[in-house]
């Protein structure tokens, strides 16, 4: 007889605490936001300073607006939305929307960021092929993959002189201090951190991005992100001793 009682997931350790400086890195303007902008709150709360590092600026975002434009509002939407949960500095690589690839030019870029900015820790988006563990679960996008797996990539390629040795003739030396990579979204988390002190914020912080959320949904904006996000995190407290959470897949380094 084959048991079919699915085993009950492990429980997620505490999030490192003993570092001051991060870069997030993801693909798109609102990839941060529903991924891990109450984490990130909590942690500039504590004086650990978190840089943005955007592949794209969005700008295939939104169907009804043309990508000139819709670029300059999805980087406006961004920067606001940063600057809610205490984040300053927001780049862009200024890749394509929709069609980033995997490779060399994309890991170049990541690796050239994290040596300028010299983080401990580094956080990416989910860079599996789909958002739940398990067969027929809903699709990830390209964008998320390939950058999700060059963000992977380009950490160890930060601390190593002979790959990309252009960085170091542009004076960008090599940087070998990434200690994570903190996978926000993953479908097999490890770890977590309480969404509470900084989740009020990660709602405002989602909210700046309204023209992608009124194109997106007919639901009141203000009921769309509160439910999303709230609902995450009260489905991740299963696991973490009932504190609702944000959960990292974390890969030491």
């Amino acid at each position: 007889m084959i048991d079919k009682t699915e085993a009950t997931p492990p429980a997620l350790d505490p999030m490192p605490g003993d570092w001051r400086r991060a870069l997030a890195v993801v693909a798109h303007p609102d990839d941060l936001e529903y991924g891990c902008a109450a984490a990130i709150a909590d942690w500039t709360d504590g004086g650990r300073e978190v840089v943005y590092l955007l592949a794209t600026r969005g700008e295939a975002g939104i169907d009804t607006l043309d990508p000139a434009e819709c670029a300059a509002v999805r980087e406006q939407e961004q920067r606001a939305s940063a600057a809610v949960v205490g984040v300053d500095t927001v780049e862009f690589l200024d890749h394509r929307d929709g069609v980033i690839e995997y490779g060399l030019g994309l890991r170049r870029d990541i690796a050239a960021a994290i040596r300028r900015h010299r983080p401990e820790l580094v956080i990416t988006l989910n860079h599996r092929d789909t958002w739940t563990p398990g067969p027929g679960g809903p699709w990830n996008t390209p964008d998320h993959v390939a950058v999700g797996r060059a963000t992977l990539d380009a950490a160890a390629d930060a601390g190593n002189r002979w790959i990309f040795p252009e960085l170091t003739e542009q004076g960008l030396e090599p940087w070998n201090g990434v200690r994570w990579v903190a996978v926000a979204g993953s479908t097999t988390p490890t770890h977590a951190t309480s969404a509470a002190p900084g989740m009020e914020r990660a709602v405002e912080s989602l909210l700046c991005h309204r023209a992608y959320i009124e194109a997106l949904t007919d639901q009141a904006p203000e009921e769309y992100v509160r439910e999303f996000l709230t609902g995450i995190a009260e489905r991740t407290a299963a696991r973490f001793d009932g504190v609702p959470a944000v959960s990292f897949e974390l890969f030491a380094r």
